[in-house]
């Protein structure tokens, strides 16, 4: 007995890797954080300071270390406060780049800034970007606080609403969280607004995976036009070339937006670090991941999935940029942001203000169309708003809600409608859209860490207020 004890253990220690092999390993990876954290820091900086000035509003680098860099993911948050930095400017005055020192044997961390596109973190070991040529800063129209509208079932209204709005700015929809904005709207006119010290209504933030909705919007754009059909497969020219032995070609762009494509991603929530922090990539990133499940039968939230879909309609976006789509929606504020290689990073990567989610979310109260009488035109497929909330496709399992294609349900939620959808991101991102109400409702923030913003609850204190 105690020989096969002994045995067990040296075959044990047979396999297992020398302790030195471990330690290069983990020195590696610390490395590769360090790498990761500088990009984050660079990216954050260039797209809150770059975008922000765009719109004509301003943001200082100590207020984007007190909000977007405060409480981020680990292990990158105990790293990027050491970070040193440097914004580099044009003779214009207007951002170039951020340079964020990381390694001495390496050039620092760079994100780029290009106008149109925003921000793009360059691979790791660039050491400059391209030189961009000086463009005149073309400030959009400047939008003010709107007066709160005065068409109030009850002179009540008004107090009602500013409680639960000062409410949510207090921690009081979720210990810890930290609300920037929060805009409440019925039947196309603002109910009330507010804002955190520092923040405006010309101020973008990141919108995380809020941009997963505004990529489901541009499908949408696509297959009016009649562009793009989302039971068709995707076929991406990068599968096509596998013929009868690529399996991948079955998958439908609504298999995509459904996040039921059934490929392998390597982490919960396809966490795509190298994409967003590291310089890769949308095609060194999305494109390879084999299937591992039937199409169409799996939940798994992914980004690479809505990375692929804004893929398959590249030729469609190429021609008809998303700033120009934004435009024709009144989204004069937002900014959808590009890898290296000018694909759009839709899973994530889109700077927006608070009053342009709310025109986003009156788009589908007005089920696709925009303007009013004869200037009313028909950007989304009719019925695209029931398509993206239907729950046609495989649900999340263990959550109080569903998903559609490319926006979360509130189908299951006490004193919520059941027609009630919404887009959800990172940090506190919402736009909820009740249509059986006529109201929009969103809310930004940088909710750090593990704090969560209970948007169901806030959802109906807002309709109860109402």
């Amino acid at each position: 007995m105690r020989k096969t004890i002994f045995a067990a253990a040296a075959a044990a220690l047979a396999l297992s890797p020398p302790v030195h092999a471990q330690t290069a390993q983990d020195k590696l990876d610390g490395k590769y954080d360090r790498a990761l954290a500088a990009g984050y820091k660079a990216l954050m900086l260039c797209s809150a300071i770059g975008n922000a000035e765009k719109n004509g509003a301003k943001r200082t680098p100590e207020s984007v270390e007190q909000w977007e860099l405060q409480g981020i993911q680990k292990p990158l948050d105990a790293i990027v406060d050491e970070l040193e930095y440097e914004i580099v400017r044009r003779p214009s005055g207007q951002i170039a780049q951020v340079e964020v020192e990381w390694d001495d044997t390496m050039p620092p961390r760079v994100a780029a800034y290009y106008y149109d596109s925003g921000c793009s973190a360059l691979p790791i070991g660039t050491a400059t970007a391209a030189a961009q040529p000086t463009l005149p800063i073309a400030i959009p129209e400047s939008e003010t606080p709107k007066t709160v509208s005065d068409k109030q079932d009850r002179p009540r209204t008004r107090y009602r609403l500013s409680e639960v709005a000062k409410a949510a700015m207090k921690e009081q929809y979720g210990e810890g969280t930290r609300s920037t904005a929060v805009v409440i709207q019925r039947d196309g006119a603002v109910q009330w607004y507010e804002y955190a010290a520092g923040f405006t209504p010309n101020t973008p933030q990141r919108t995380w995976s809020v941009a997963k909705s505004i990529a489901a919007t541009l499908v949408g754009v696509s297959v009016h036009a009649g562009e793009s059909d989302v039971n068709e497969p995707v076929a991406m020219n990068y599968w096509r070339q596998g013929g009868a032995f690529e399996p991948r070609n079955a998958v439908t762009l609504d298999h995509m937006l459904r996040m039921a494509s059934g490929r392998y991603t390597d982490t919960p929530g396809n966490r795509s670090l190298g994409l967003y922090w590291g310089g890769s990539t949308v095609n060194e990133t999305a494109t390879g991941w084999p299937l591992i499940h039937k199409p169409g039968t799996v939940f798994r939230y992914a980004n690479n999935d809505t990375l692929m879909a804004i893929k398959a309609i590249d030729n469609y976006i190429s021609y008809y940029k998303p700033p120009e789509i934004f435009e024709q929606i009144g989204m004069l504020h937002t900014v959808a942001e590009t890898d290296i290689r000018g694909d759009y990073i839709l899973s994530s990567q889109v700077w927006s203000t608070a009053p342009d989610l709310v025109k986003l979310g009156q788009l589908y109260l007005d089920d696709g169309v925009i303007g009013k009488g004869e200037n009313a035109e028909r950007v989304l497929p009719e019925n695209w708003r029931e398509y993206v909330s239907a729950p046609s496709g495989p649900q999340p399992k263990g959550r109080p809600s569903g998903y559609g294609a490319g926006f979360w349900l509130m189908n299951n939620s006490e004193g919520v409608p059941k027609d009630t959808f919404y887009a959800a991101g990172r940090r506190g991102q919402f736009i909820v859209i009740v249509p059986s109400k006529n109201v929009v409702i969103v809310r930004r923030g940088e909710d750090p860490g593990s704090a969560r913003f209970d948007i169901i609850r806030f959802t109906r204190d807002v309709l109860a207020a109402l």
